[in-house]
C-alpha cells in the first residue's frame, strides 16, 4: 500500500468514528495542483515536485526535501500531512510539500546552489507569500532557502521574503526557527509524560531516539537537561547504545565533530533496527517515513513513541501498536512546531513588525500545549480513538468547516 493510500484510509475511519459524511470526505482525498518538471543542472536531470494539497484555510505550506528517494506519492502525502498539521495548528495555512530527486551528499556547494535555483526558476509561478510558502525539510536549510529567495526575487523584480520560511535572520528568518520542531515536540512531550508517566521520575525514564539530525538532537539535549536518562540514539550511520544512559552534550560534540554516533566509545554499537526494538518507555522517532512497518511491528517494546519525523509508522503497525496500547503522540501534533514558527517569520515579513524572541517562545508553548489539550480532551472524552485519530478529527473538522463556509 502507498503512502496516500494510507493516509486515504486513515480518512476513511473518520466517517465511523466522527460522524463525518462521504462527501466531506471524498472531497479531501486529492490535491488541488500538482506541478512536476525535470530540472536540467550541469547535464543532469532531477525530477522535482511542489504539490498544493489544500488552500481551504490559506495558502499552501510545506516545505522542500533533497533525498535520491523522492517520489509523487511522497511528496502528496506530506504535502496532505501539512493540511492537517496546519489545521490542527490553528494557522491561517493549507498544506503543500516539495521535493527534488537528488542526492546532496554527493554534491558541493556549487551544484547544490544550482540546483536550488533551478527549483525556484521552475516552480516560482506557483510560489508567494499569498499563494504557497516553502520551508526547510530533510536536506535543505537556510542557505537553501536564501538561494531559492535570491532567485524568486530577481525573477518578480522586487523583495518578498514571505514567499518562503526558515531563511537566515539577515533575510527576514528568525532564530528561533533553529530548534523549533524539537522545542514544540518537548512542550508535547512534557505533557504526554505529565498524563501518562505521571508516577515516574525523569531520571527512571529510558528514552531512545531515532535520528540524530537537527530536531532529533535537540529534542535528546533538552530531554537529557531535564535528566531523562536517554540509552540510545541513532543517525544514518548507525547508533549508539549505553543502558545507563549517554552523555548527550559529549556525544552532540564528538557528532559535530564529523563522526559516526555509532562509533563513540561510551557505549555499544547498533543498528536504526536494533534501536527501534530496545525495551525503552518512550521513543522518539525523528528520522524519516516508514521505519516501523509491520514487518517490525511486533518487536516494538516502547510503551510510548512520539513521532517528530513525518509519518514514521505506517498504517499497518500503527493498527497493530494501538492494539496492543502503545501511546503514540502523532506527528500532526508532535512536530507541529516548527510550522508554527514558520507562521511567526511569515506573518513579520507580511508586517514589517519585529516582535521579541521571547515573546515568541511563550506564543509557541502557549500554542503547543493548547493543541496537546484539544487533542487529549477529544481522546477522553470519545473513548473509543487514539490520540492520532483525535488529532485528524480535530483538523478535518476544521478543514471541512472552512470548505463549507466557501460553497
Amino acid at each position: 500500500m502507498s503512502i496516500v493510500q494510507d493516509n486515504l484510509e486513515r480518512l476513511q475511519a473518520l466517517k465511523e468514528l466522527d460522524g463525518i459524511s462521504q462527501d466531506d470526505l471524498d472531497s479531501l482525498n486529492n490535491p488541488h495542483k500538482i506541478s512536476y518538471v525535470e530540472l536540467e543542472v550541469n547535464n543532469k536531470k532531477y525530477p522535482a515536485w511542489r504539490i498544493l494539497y489544500s488552500s481551504d484555510l490559506g495558502p499552501g505550506k510545506g516545505g522542500i526535501r533533497f533525498h535520491s528517494d523522492v517520489s509523487e506519492d511522497e511528496v502528496q502525502s506530506l504535502a496532505f500531512w501539512m493540511t492537517l498539521k496546519n489545521s490542527l495548528a490553528d494557522i491561517p495555512y493549507g498544506g503543500a510539500k516539495g521535493g527534488i530527486k537528488f542526492d546532496p551528499k554527493k554534491a558541493d556547494r556549487n551544484e547544490l546552489e544550482a540546483v536550488s535555483r533551478a527549483y525556484a526558476q521552475a516552480f516560482h509561478q506557483v510560489l508567494g507569500q499569498d499563494v504557497d510558502v516553502p520551508a526547510p525539510d530533510v536536506y535543505t536549510n537556510s542557505q537553501t532557502m536564501a538561494w531559492m529567495l535570491d532567485e524568486y526575487e530577481k525573477i518578480i523584480g522586487h523583495h518578498e521574503p514571505g514567499m518562503i520560511t526558515g531563511k537566515p535572520v539577515e533575510l527576514g528568518g528568525i532564530k528561533l526557527r533553529a530548534d523549533a520542531t524539537a522545542q514544540g515536540g518537548y512542550f508535547v512531550a512534557q505533557e504526554m509524560v505529565k498524563e501518562f508517566l505521571r508516577d515516574r521520575q525523569p531520571e527512571d525514564v529510558r528514552v531512545a531516539v531515532q535520528g540524530f539530525g537537527n530536531a532529533g538532537l535537540f529534542m535528546a539535549e533538552k530531554m537529557a537537561a531535564d535528566n531523562f536518562k536517554i540509552v540510545a540514539v541513532s543517525d544514518s550511520q548507525g547508533g549508539i547504545y549505553n543502558e545507563d544512559g549517554l552523555n548527550i552534550s559529549s556525544l552532540s560534540a564528538y557528532k559535530a565533530g564529523g563522526k559516526n554516533v555509532g562509533t563513540y566509545s561510551e557505549g555499544r554499537a547498533i543498528t536504526n533496527a536494533e534501536l527501534l526494538e530496545l525495551d525503552v518507555d518512550i521513543l522518539v522517532l525523528a528520522a524519516l517515513e516508514n521505519q516501523i512497518t509491520i514487518a517490525n511491528a511486533d518487536k516494538i517494546k516502547a510503551r510510548h513513541i512520539i513521532e517528530l519525523a513525518n509519518g514514521p509508522i505506517d498504517l499497518a503497525a500503527d493498527k497493530h501498536l494501538d492494539a496492543k496500547g502503545t501511546v503514540i503522540v502523532p506527528d500532526i501534533l508532535a512536530n507541529s512546531g516548527g510550522v508554527i514558527v514558520s507562521y511567526f517569520e511569515w506573518a513579520q515579513n507580511r508586517t514589517g513588525q519585529i516582535l521579541d524572541e521571547e515573546y515568541l517562545k511563550g506564543l509557541l508553548e502557549k500554542k503547543m500545549r493548547n493543541n496537546w489539550s484539544r487533542m487529549f480532551n477529544l481522546y477522553k472524552e470519545k473513548g473509543n480513538v487514539s490520540l492520532r485519530q483525535a488529532a485528524y478529527i480535530l483538523a478535518v473538522r476544521r478543514v471541512l468547516a472552512a470548505k463549507h463556509w466557501r460553497s
